[in-house]
């Protein structure tokens, strides 16, 4: 039995020292891992080649749509409205009558002028007859005269006031909702209606005034308006010629053609006003430019190693930064890897633009 124990503990023993090469317990550290001096491998980044590219410095900013022109419709004397000739909604044309009011009185008024004028006519005639017979004194023709000359004056007033009592379109247009009934009676503070011509309509929007030496009349505009994906253009017309105290900003306002009556006065929209065009901009991801205390920089890549590069920005957009000096046409600019990158690191491109 003891035999057969040893004899079991010697095979075990013999079958350990077997295994000692294989389980590596002794080898040096030297012996382990990869061999000193191995390359280290590459960093896998993407880049783009760089070339020139067409620059729209645009501001966005929002802005709302005004008439091209508008009009309360109000009377300029009191009275009671007689008639009244529009159908809200509709268009009028320049000239077009409105509303009448109650002429009675002064139609009266005109009648017994009338009847005046043509008596003193007669006067001033007959008196003119005498006179040139020296048959009466200057002065008795020249109160003839004088009645005559009043009676003329009183009727040019009563039909200017006559004329106020109908309403004209003062220019073409849409009526808007009315405010009163035929019957009622109205003073010059009544507003019975609102006249606005759409076409073209007007955009205003205000700049922040930094940019007041860059907008000028003629400049094109871009602009959207809420629930519609069209891009409609204006042209600068006007800008107030001084800068808002409270906000900094500077209020412009430009023409769009509105044929189809799409702009209502009063709509929100979106702006954006091209400020400056460059035909050869040098354009880069943002992502790819990495800030410093002194200023920024890029890596390219050359001979396959990332090489860094001072560069000076200029213009930013949503997704790209304009570079002015440092980069030039044909770069081959990393765009990935940037926590990693590092000057004279080896680079492998994966993907190139």
């Amino acid at each position: 039995m003891k035999k057969k124990i040893l004899t079991g503990v010697v095979v075990v023993g013999i079958l350990f020292l077997l295994a000692l090469p294989k389980l590596n317990l002794f080898s040096s550290k030297d012996e382990q891992g990869p061999a000193a001096g191995s390359a280290q491998p590459k960093l896998p980044v993407e880049a783009i080649v760089l070339k020139p590219e067409r620059l729209d410095n645009k501001l966005v900013i929002t802005g709302s749509v005004l008439p091209n022109e508008s009009l309360e419709i109000k009377s300029e004397i009191s009275g009671k409205i007689s008639r009244i000739h529009f159908r809200e909604g509709k268009r009028v044309k320049r000239g077009d009558l409105l509303v009448e009011i109650n002429d009675d009185e002064l139609e009266a008024q005109l009648t017994k002028e009338r009847h005046n004028k043509k008596l003193n006519e007669d006067n001033e005639f007959r008196q003119r007859k005498l006179l040139e017979k020296d048959a009466i004194s200057q002065e008795e023709y020249d109160n003839a005269l004088n009645r005559l000359n009043v009676t003329n004056a009183d009727i040019r007033l009563l039909e200017a006031q006559w004329e106020k009592t109908k309403i004209r379109a003062p220019f073409d247009g849409t009526i808007g909702l009315r405010f009163v009934s035929e019957g009622a009676f109205i003073n010059s503070s009544t507003v019975i209606a609102t006249l606005y011509n759409l076409s073209p309509a007007k955009i205003e929007f205000a700049v922040p005034g930094r940019y007041s030496t860059q907008v000028q009349p003629g400049k094109k505009i871009f602009f959207t308006i809420e629930n519609d994906a069209r891009v409609l253009e204006g042209e600068v017309y006007a800008i107030e010629p001084q800068i808002d105290a409270n906000t900094r900003t500077l209020r412009v306002r430009a023409l769009a053609d509105n044929t189809g009556n799409i702009l209502l006065p009063g709509q929100f929209v979106r702006v954006e006003l091209i400020l400056q065009t460059i035909d050869n901009a040098i354009l880069v991801p943002s992502e790819a430019v990495v800030p410093e205390l002194s200023g920024h920089k890029v890596y390219l890549s050359k001979a396959g190693k990332a090489t860094e590069v001072k560069v000076e920005i200029g213009l930013r957009t949503d997704r790209s930064v304009e570079i002015v000096t440092g980069l030039n046409q044909g770069d081959t600019l990393i765009t990935t890897g940037m926590l990693q990158m590092r000057n004279g690191l080896d680079v492998v491109l994966t993907k190139v633009q």
